[in-house]
């Protein structure tokens, strides 16, 4: 690392910066949001945005272009052509002739008109499956390449704390490894196309006092380290990713945009991440109105850029005029300007910036053929969770089925908050969405050919209009069976039941979804409940006790290929290998919770409120049965490996997928530890009496925690490890020993468990 804070600087890149005029750099540092219109797709941007003209905006350069395609509809092919032309201006027509980079969103497939939606990432959580989340990395990737997009805004590695939060549907997990191992497979997948993947949101932003969004964090330094690092720092050391996005988030009072300590000091510094660090929209100036550190733009600028920010999104505010005016008297701050400008030179010269001459737009563009389709539905169908079945679920060819709830017609249920469809179209009412998404109700009819199906919404999401459960009940009691498809509706800041700005202080079904749901099982008609949803809602009423359905399944938001695999599941076509990537609430009273807590931070006798979920993390059912047995592991030094072994059999009567997974808990602590801590988990694919061994690479590290003085340590002594059905289930178990002394965490530990499965041949007696 070099005196400046960064690696290795070309020669190419140094004479570049050396011509360069202090507009000429400042210029290089911000972006420019070219389509912004009174749409609000970010927040508060109606307050934030200048109205600087375009032209004089760019007349020194630029550095980045703002989400060209990913803010109104607009054709990809006509839009392409524009964003070339574009860049042969900035490179024919600007005194150095340095293009721009172009970022866009990217957390459910590139968000832009007529391209691909996925499921959101909570789904991928679901999946539990590395492998398949970097594959469709790697596709959105080569979407976002063939458009001339360079950086993408994704993956959100935060962990999540809060279910009331209204973000949660942009999270993988609320497990710290989950959320490492997915997110570092989305990272890889992306920049294996040439695009730049930027991690989100960094850090603490989902512990947000009260799950409310922008508000303020109280974090110990422990808790920071220990659960919300984690996922970054392998992004970062396993992942190379090639950017950083802040995070809103002031911790015990200093704002994550203003903070040195973390943005250079552990980033970079410990780290050794040599990327760019991006701002989140607004947040340099919401350093000044919002946080109030920053007396005005120019000073929120400065507190930015000294604490690692090199580049302002989505547009200039702070870091061009209010900057400019301060610069003469502030050597430090045009050495800031230096640092950043060098790292935004490099970031371009990597991309291939510096030499493309933007001749041959692509004249027609695949955004949604078959492959991405295929991985659409892949990821929809593993993230699927079966969380209750009394044997009604698989459907056996049914004569006739009710088919209710307001979101059982509605393809937009089936979409995330940063989807392209909630973002921007919800602004465009009429604008066809540019893309097939079968809705529940079209699947179920495709797949039960022969079944006579009626629908009745029953109610809407929102609201407590009441008059159609009446109707919906009356179906339901005259058909074989119901299936009840209730849930959420992404949206931003207030549009919507879940997203960005839609954080709830309760965790009840919105609306009167519960009262149509009890309505319904109040029939006695065999009720087949499907919640697709953002966020985990406390529905214990309806997987225990009288108002209990027949069957429960969980859909997080999975997108275009979402209702085919949902009605699949419910056919049997497909099985349901899904588990849960959080825990499923008992209630609000009983947020936040994780599974990861200490003692006291589960139901005790010493107090009357009970937290324990209606399912606990890592739960779900299957359509076949499986063993967890002989559970063997070796004792391990404070430095070493742990290898775990167990034994897994399908002794049921269907194919079917476990996702094996391995918990820990150190016995012993010299601070206090987990009650259960996820090791490392691997799906396995079974047929019949088809049994595998299943062998976990552990490296001890994985036990590590922030001890009392301030330092990630392993210590020695018992832990005991256990396999099961979820975090709450001991099938088998193990204990042993961790030997030797007191190991220091260093940078070149490894982060990551490996399993290898063998496949063992069935019995044939």
């Amino acid at each position: 690392m070099s005196d400046n804070g960064l690696r290795a600087v070309s020669e190419r890149v140094l004479a570049l910066h050396a011509q360069m005029t202090l507009d000429e750099k400042l210029a290089q540092l911000v972006g420019y949001w070219v389509d912004q219109g009174d749409e609000v797709v970010a927040p508060m941007a109606g307050e934030m945005i200048t109205s600087t003209r375009y032209e004089d905006a760019t007349a020194n350069g630029i550095g980045h272009l703002t989400r060209v395609y990913g803010t109104r509809p607009v054709d990809p092919v006509a839009r392409a052509e524009w964003l070339w032309g574009e860049q042969r201006r900035l490179r024919e027509q600007t005194r150095l002739g340095i293009p721009a980079i172009v970022h866009e969103e990217c957390l459910t497939g590139l968000a832009a008109w007529k391209a691909a939606t996925f499921p959101t990432p909570l789904a991928w959580g679901a999946a539990f499956d590395p492998e398949l989340t970097e594959q469709l990395g790697a596709a959105i990737g080569r979407s976002m390449a063939e458009l001339g997009i360079h950086q993408g805004l994704a993956p959100v590695l935060d962990v999540i704390m809060d279910p009331r939060w209204g973000r949660v549907d942009e999270c993988i997990s609320e497990d710290p490894y989950v959320v490492g191992t997915i997110g570092t497979a989305y990272v890889k997948g992306l920049q294996s196309a040439g695009v730049h993947a930027t991690l989100k949101h960094f850090a603490g932003y989902s512990a947000s006092q009260a799950g409310r969004n922008h508000a303020p964090v109280h974090m110990g330094r422990r808790r920071l380290q220990d659960v919300m690092l984690p996922p970054f720092e392998m992004a970062v050391r396993d992942g190379g990713v090639r950017s950083v996005m802040n995070s809103y988030a002031e911790i015990d009072g200093v704002p994550v945009a203003s903070s040195p300590e973390l943005l250079t000091a552990l980033l970079r510094d410990e780290w050794g991440f040599d990327g760019t660090v991006v701002a989140d929209y607004f947040s340099v100036a919401f350093l000044h109105a919002l946080h109030g550190v920053a007396a005005d733009l120019g000073e929120a600028a400065l507190l930015a850029l000294r604490a690692g920010i090199d580049i302002e999104l989505p547009t200039g505010d702070a870091f061009v005029e209010p900057l400019r005016s301060l610069l003469d008297s502030s050597a430090q701050g045009r050495a800031d300007v230096d640092r950043a400008v060098l790292r935004v030179l490099s970031q371009k010269e990597e991309l291939g910036l510096l030499d493309e001459d933007f001749s041959s737009p692509p004249t027609q563009v695949e955004l949604d053929g078959p492959e991405l389709r295929d991985l659409a539905r892949r990821t929809a169908e593993e993230s699927v969770v079966l969380l209750g079945n009394d044997g009604v679920l698989p459907l056996a060819a049914p004569r006739s089925i009710a088919l209710i709830g307001p979101n059982a017609d509605a393809a937009e249920s089936l979409m995330g908050c940063y989807s392209f469809a909630n973002h921007v179209l919800a602004h465009h009412p009429g604008t066809p969405l540019g893309f097939e998404i079968p809705t529940v109700a079209e699947s179920l009819r495709a797949e039960f050919r022969d079944a006579d199906i009626v629908l009745e919404r029953g109610c809407d999401v929102e609201g407590d209009d009441e008059r159609g459960i009446e109707a919906a009940a009356r179906a339901a009691a005259d058909a074989e069976v119901a299936v009840v498809v209730v849930g959420d509706r992404a949206g931003l800041f207030g549009r919507g039941t879940v997203g960005e700005g839609n954080d709830v202080d309760d965790l009840e079904l919105p609306g009167v979804q519960r009262r149509l749901v009890e309505a319904v099982v109040a029939t006695g008609t065999p009720t087949v409940v499907v919640i697709v949803s953002g966020r985990p809602y406390a529905i214990g009423w309806m997987l225990d006790g009288r108002t209990a359905a027949a069957a429960v399944l969980q859909a997080f938001f999975p997108g275009e290929e979402g209702g085919p695999a949902i009605a699949r599941i419910v056919s049997g076509a497909a099985e349901p290998s899904g588990r849960l990537p959080v825990s499923l609430p008992r209630s609000a009273g009983a947020q936040p919770y994780t599974y990861l807590h200490p003692r006291l931070g589960g139901p005790t006798d010493i107090t009357s409120a009970d937290n324990t979920p209606a399912r606990p993390f890592g739960f779900g059912l299957t359509y076949t049965s499986f063993t967890r047995e002989d559970l063997t592991a070796s004792d391990a030094a404070t430095d070493g490996t742990i290898t775990a072994q167990v034994r897994l059999s399908n002794v049921g009567d269907r194919a079917g997928t476990d996702v094996v997974q391995l918990y820990a808990r150190d016995v012993v602590g010299s601070v206090t530890r987990p009650v259960a801590q996820l090791l490392a988990y691997q799906r396995v694919s079974l047929a019949p009496g088809e049994s595998a061994t299943v062998t976990f690479s552990v490296p001890t590290s994985r036990l590590a925690f922030t001890g009392r003085d301030g330092r990630r340590i392993v210590e020695p002594g018992a832990v005991d490890l256990w396999v099961g059905g979820s975090c709450a289930e001991r099938d088998t178990e193990t204990r042993i020993e961790l030997v030797g002394p007191v190991h220091a965490m260093t940078a070149d530990a490894p982060r990551m468990a490996t399993a290898a499965v063998a496949a063992l041949v069935p019995d044939p007696r």
